[in-house]
């Protein structure tokens, strides 16, 4: 592993790259990144960093991203069989059919979703925004996909009817998480404070004392003054709250993807090795997209990433 990470490092400099890799990706994996991360606050990194390539250590939709929103830039994946089976749940054909059966009804697509799913949607928003977001809008009826557990979540905490499209997205990961298991842990822990992704089922979301998305987590369990946590999302993300000095604990042994997995310290030193998992995205498709990136953060109140360039 020492001569990969060598190998690597001396890749890095002689392309002038940076490697971004998700919360849920291999300790490994994770050690050698320059920043580690959710997908879009990675992209947005990308865009500060003067490096020419950019290789993305995770799945498919996060390295169409970093793509969209670094069109001058070379976004290598390292794995272009890594897929997120959620975003592969929803497909153009299927928002069109919602928006004629729901007409001047927005739809929001959630950030774990493929640029060609982007481009049709009203906003874009991640675990973190979508709350906001829909709060701010004055229909009262949304369309929002691929996530029908988030899509819950946030019916839940707004009261607004959203209709999740389709009825059956979901992260096989997160589903795994059962409330049997959660009562195990809490059983087994019981000052552990509980952790919970919204992508995971309502009756563990009832249980949770903190819910939010990977990097919001991250953070309650820097601030909480408690030293366990139980973590309900996938176990990638134990290895970054143990490296605050807190014990993390899995609320689910089987809650591990496969496709995040697949990345390897060898896939990225030959990625960069060969130039090869290059990821190309239609213009119309990235320009569509990233105005409506553009949309949705003004909305929210957020600064508008690429505008400090």
């Amino acid at each position: 592993m020492r001569r990969l990470f060598s190998d690597i490092g001396s890749l890095i400099e002689k392309r002038n790259a940076i490697i971004l890799a998700h919360n849920y990706q291999r300790p490994e994996v994770q050690d050698i990144a320059n920043y580690i991360g959710d997908s879009l606050g990675l992209s947005i990194r990308a865009m500060e960093a003067k490096a020419k390539v950019i290789v993305f250590a995770g799945v498919d939709f996060m390295a169409e991203q970093a793509a969209i929103l670094n069109p001058s830039k070379i976004v290598l994946h390292p794995d272009t069989t890594s897929r997120c089976p959620m975003a592969w749940m929803l497909t153009p054909e299927l928002v069109r059919k919602y928006r004629d059966r729901y007409p001047n009804t927005p739809f929001i697509a959630y950030v774990n979703s493929l640029a060609t799913v982007k481009a049709l949607a009203d906003y874009i928003v991640t675990s973190s925004s979508a709350v906001k977001l829909v709060s701010q809008l004055e229909s009262k009826r949304i369309l929002f996909g691929p996530d029908r557990n988030l899509a819950e979540h946030v019916s839940e905490v707004t009261g607004k009817e959203i209709i999740p499209v389709p009825d059956h997205g979901h992260c096989p990961v997160h589903v795994v998480i059962t409330l049997d298991e959660i009562e195990e842990m809490k059983a087994k822990y019981p000052r552990a404070k509980l952790l919970v992704h919204p992508e995971c089922l309502r009756e563990v979301r009832g249980r949770a004392d903190f819910i939010g998305s990977t990097s919001q987590m991250i953070e309650a369990a820097k601030s909480m003054h408690e030293s366990e946590f139980i973590v309900a999302t996938e176990n990638g993300l134990l290895y970054r709250i143990e490296k605050l000095g807190k014990k993390a604990y899995p609320a689910s042994k089987y809650a591990v993807c496969v496709e995040m997995k697949k990345i390897t310290l060898e896939k990225m030193r030959n990625c960069l090795l060969e130039m090869h998992g290059i990821v190309r995205i239609n213009e119309k498709v990235a320009r569509k997209t990233r105005a409506t990136l553009e949309r949705s953060f003004e909305l929210i109140g957020v600064e508008v990433p690429w505008s400090r360039k």
